[in-house]
């Protein structure tokens, strides 16, 4: 099944190329917004997947092209992104130590939303394409072996940065948790729907040009493995979201006037703009393309707008 929010927050399920309006279907469950509503259904979905079957098969619904998508989880509870999760290609001798961060869960956005790059001094600005998992049921030290049964189901996720932020030992929490900067969607999609999330294409497209493209294959610390250190360190919720990380080797700027699409399979198509009111540019070459030319540094260096000198 395929949930998502529409228009001013009614909660859907995708039918071909139509939703459906479930919202009455789930007006019992407690809750004070959309953002307790999905992570309520979530946690309660054994007892409401078969009346919002039900409901999706009583109606045609509407385009879902003349409707306005919103994020289909709002305000998780958490967003966890693993850190240096991918072998890059294989290109790596060894996996990295396996790491992660916390993103405030302020920075979501939406299918058709804009990202807002910031008046701050970052070197680049970025977008990591990535497949987020959507958590279940509670998870507090998960063992491996039982961590799949957590997962409800999976999303696209864009973790954006803002690379380079002075001082250099103080950058990640300020590079990563910036208001617009984890665009979600366009809707959830359950596990079931997913034979394999360990070997999904994952494609990132900067206004039409294809960037990145990986398969979650070639993940260094897989799925379960992820979920369990995550749990050991800090209890998960339903509706919690865990995005695995990307390979690095396709990433680009992204600048004012960008459009920037994300599909994985079975997750279906995430389109969002990019906003920079100083205007902003650096060269589209990613950083493979840079590295390979024998640039300097890991990305390419800023060429026009404030703080291009500095």
């Amino acid at each position: 099944m395929k949930l998502l929010y529409f228009d001013d927050f009614k909660l859907g399920v995708l039918k071909g190329d139509n939703v459906v309006d479930v919202t009455a279907t789930v007006q019992d469950i407690p809750h004070t917004g959309p953002h307790d509503l999905i992570s309520g259904l979530i946690e309660r979905f054994d007892a409401y997947r078969s009346r919002l079957e039900d409901a999706a098969a009583k109606s045609d619904g509407v385009p879902v092209a003349d409707v306005r998508i919103r994020p289909p989880l709002p305000k998780p509870g958490n967003i966890d992104c693993m850190a240096v999760n991918y072998m890059e290609d294989g290109t790596l001798d060894k996996p990295a130590p396996i790491n992660a961060f916390h993103k405030a869960s302020s920075t979501v956005i939406g299918h058709g939303d804009t990202m807002v790059l910031p008046d701050v001094p970052a070197t680049i600005f970025e977008g990591e394409a990535e497949i987020a998992l959507v958590i279940g049921k509670p998870a507090n030290s998960v063992r491996e072996a039982d961590a799949m049964d957590h997962i409800f189901g999976y999303v696209n996720f864009i973790d954006g940065s803002a690379r380079g932020l002075p001082p250099s030992n103080n950058t990640f929490f300020q590079m990563k948790s910036r208001e617009t900067f984890a665009p979600i969607g366009p809707f959830l999609v359950t596990a079931d729907e997913i034979e394999d999330p360990q070997n999904l294409q994952i494609k990132l497209w900067v206004n039409g040009e294809l960037k990145q493209n990986f398969n979650t294959d070639d993940m260094a610390h897989k799925i379960p493995r992820c979920i369990e250190w995550i749990s050991s360190i800090h209890p998960l919720a339903p509706g919690d979201i865990l995005a695995t990380g990307t390979n690095h080797r396709g990433l680009s700027s992204f600048m004012d006037g960008d459009t920037v699409e994300l599909e994985t399979e079975g997750l279906g198509k995430l389109s969002f703009s990019v906003r920079d009111d100083l205007k902003r540019t650096w060269s589209r070459e990613s950083r493979l393309e840079h590295a390979e030319k024998g640039g300097e540094g890991r990305h390419t260096p800023q060429l026009t707008g404030k703080y291009a000198d500095g």
